[in-house]
Parts: C-alpha cells; sequence; structure tokens
C-alpha cells in the first residue's frame, strides 16, 4: 500500500532536486538532525516550567526505574 508523502517531505524534496555529494548529505542530516533536537529541547523545558518540576525533581526520577515487574 503507498504511503502519501506529507507537506514537509515535498519541499525537502523540491529543495534537493538535484544530486548532493555525500558530504552535503551528511551536512543536512547534521543540521535536521541538530534542528530536531533544538525542538525536543524546547518542549522539555516548556512542559518543566509549566508543570514547576525542578532540578532536584529530574535527579530524583534520573535514580528511580520504571520498570514494571512482570
Amino acid at each position: 500500500m503507498p504511503v502519501a508523502l506529507n507537506s514537509a517531505q515535498l519541499e525537502i524534496l523540491k529543495l534537493f532536486r538535484n544530486d548532493q555529494t555525500e558530504e552535503e548529505l551528511q551536512e543536512l542530516k547534521s543540521l535536521l538532525t541538530a534542528w530536531l533536537a533544538a525542538k525536543v529541547t524546547f518542549e522539555a523545558d516548556k512542559a518543566f516550567r509549566e508543570n514547576g518540576y525542578t532540578a532536584a525533581i529530574f535527579e530524583k526520577w534520573k535514580q528511580e526505574h520504571f520498570r514494571k515487574t512482570a
């Protein structure tokens, strides 16, 4: 079953109609990864602010495990 491309995917395809070198592809991957990481960080910071989480709470979470016993 074919999957339709979303608008972001179509725009990226339009931008890169010509072949790219391997170096250019790696640079693009790096840029996209950095952009996505910045978005995730922004949303996490926003959630922490909105929920009143502190660094102490985060440190406590790092020490806990959330696996369920079978």
